[in-house]
């Protein structure tokens, strides 16, 4: 049963602007989000998707951003595509709920990040 749907649009040329400020970059991003972003050809299309991906999940989840906290989710990129993980905290909260997956979607074009995220109660 799905509990919780979020998505979220993220202009990439804002987060390069922002992506400039490494305070910025230590406050918002995991290092593994971090690491990823640097070793691209464009970091800040990764800044914005990842940043696009914790919006999705704070909206789905009904935490908001101030409930789940920049560093209560990140994005880790595998083979099989974008995974959403969660620090422990976020985790209980979902299950609080029932939830116990998290399907995460990353696409960008042009100026744009989109993440979608779609939480899952056990099947």
């Amino acid at each position: 049963m799905i509990t919780g749907i979020g998505t979220d649009m993220c202009m990439i040329s804002r987060m390069k602007r922002a992506a400039a400020n490494d305070s910025f970059i230590r406050r918002v991003f995991s290092e593994e989000e971090i690491s990823y972003a640097m070793s691209q050809g464009e970091p800040a299309r990764h800044f914005a998707s990842a940043f696009a991906a914790k919006e999705a999940l704070a909206k789905a989840s009904g935490l908001g951003m101030f409930g789940m906290g920049l560093t209560g989710a990140w994005v880790r990129r595998t083979k099989q595509g974008p995974v959403m993980m969660m620090s422990d905290e976020t985790k209980s909260k979902l299950r609080e709920t029932g939830t116990d997956k998290c399907w995460l979607s990353i696409t960008h074009e042009g100026d744009f990040a989109i993440a979608f995220v779609v939480l899952e109660a056990g099947i």
